[in-house]
């Protein structure tokens, strides 16, 4: 799981590297492929620690998502 978690860190930056160089076209793509990923992990998981580190991240997207749709 930890290393999962390390993927998503990497790919929450590479959202926020795109972002920042204004391609948004990458950077919509990672966000989706890292928000099924995180679902997936919240089908398969009983851990509350897990449960609750997951939502962290899916709130981050959440904002992420909101900041692309303001400038696209």
């Amino acid at each position: 799981m930890k290393d999962q978690f390390y993927t998503i860190k990497k790919d929450i930056q590479f959202i926020i590297d795109n972002i920042a160089i204004k391609n948004y076209t990458q950077a919509s793509i990672k966000l989706i492929e890292v928000s099924d990923t995180l679902d997936e992990m919240m089908d398969v998981t009983i851990d509350e620690a897990v449960l609750r580190e997951i939502s962290k991240y899916q709130v981050l997207l959440d904002h992420l998502q909101i900041k692309m749709s303001g400038v696209e």
